[in-house]
């Protein structure tokens, strides 16, 4: 900082500096060997310390507040660019109208979704009970302690809060899928989903890094389970922090992930691509396309600085990065 704090030895016990070997002012005076003696009393070092620091705290502040706009404007033109990619890819792959399903033939109660999958009204019925008391433990416990930590700190907040709770045909989707593959029970399947409820949390850039460490301690203090954390600031396809939580009264499972501004609207960006890529009805053209598509803008997503070195829970061995 500039500024030598006091020695015990050029303060006299009533608390006033010796001037004797002042040389005329400046707050120091000369010892033997020419190095310079303390001269101020305690009271006036630690203000001028204080002087310094919150000066060199707002030249801190200024630089990063200036590297910040210089990216979002960097930011602005990418998302711009990448609408105008995804308008050029539908004009060339033009979505299809998307067909009716057929439910002529279907029991009542029962539900069928895409690639014919279905389940019987017994299996719907159970299906729609698991989904009532998910939605019972988001609004009574889950949802409440995620807005209390929210409170915790001004710096960021909870986006898309009002999309908590995962549509009912794609958690059927799922369901279905875990019924005919896993061989599970509809209310077991139904626990398998781990983001019927998701929160997203979206952080200043400066303040991202020390931000999750101290949620993820919050999200703990408020009674919640870790289970699984993915860091993928290194990844090229897509950048945050996705993780995996149990509430253990329940044992019902949530998803929190952690963004950026532009992390976020990333990942809102890219959403259609992935979606199209998760049905695997793309051929191997439309899929390099696609890929293409996201890694050119997800390199454009500045990482925060440390976020990269937030480390996955359980952790990954190296070979499996």
């Amino acid at each position: 900082m500039g500024v030598d704090p006091p020695e015990d030895a050029d303060v006299p016990p009533d608390g006033h500096a010796d001037h004797r070997d002042d040389q005329g002012g400046g707050g120091r005076a000369g010892r033997a060997g020419g190095i310079q003696a303390e001269t101020r009393h305690r009271q006036e070092y630690y203000a001028d310390l204080r002087v310094a620091v919150t000066a060199e705290e707002s030249v801190t502040a200024q630089r990063i507040a200036a590297r910040e706009q210089a990216a979002a404007e960097k930011w602005g033109e990418t998302a711009k660019e990448s609408r105008w990619m995804w308008a050029e890819y539908q004009r060339k792959w033009p979505p299809g109208e998307r067909a009716q399903v057929d439910r002529s033939d279907d029991q009542p109660g029962s539900w069928r979704g895409d690639a014919n999958r279905v389940l019987d009204p017994a299996a719907n019925g159970r299906v729609e009970a698991a989904c009532d008391r998910i939605a019972q433990r988001e609004e009574e416990k889950i949802s409440p302690a995620l807005r209390a930590t929210e409170s915790q700190d001004p710096d960021r907040h909870l986006i898309g809060f009002d999309d908590r709770l995962k549509g009912r045909d794609r958690i059927k989707e799922k369901v279905s899928d875990g019924i005919e593959l896993l061989k599970r029970s509809p209310e077991e399947a139904v626990s398998l989903v781990p983001d019927a409820i998701r929160y997203t949390f979206q952080y200043q850039e400066a303040r991202y890094t020390q931000g999750v460490q101290t949620d993820i301690d919050r999200l703990k203090d408020q009674g919640f389970e870790l289970d699984k954390l993915k860091n993928s600031w290194s990844d090229d396809q897509y950048k945050g922090i996705n993780s995996q939580w149990i509430e253990l009264d329940t044992g019902q499972r949530f998803e929190v992930q952690f963004h950026t501004r532009i992390s976020f609207e990333a990942k809102q960006l890219t959403h259609s691509a992935y979606e199209r890529l998760r049905t695997q009805q793309a051929d191997a053209f439309e899929e390099l396309v696609l890929e293409a598509f996201q890694k050119k803008i997800t390199a454009e997503v500045p990482v925060p600085p440390g976020a990269d070195g937030i480390p996955d829970y359980p952790e990954r061995s190296a070979d499996a990065r």
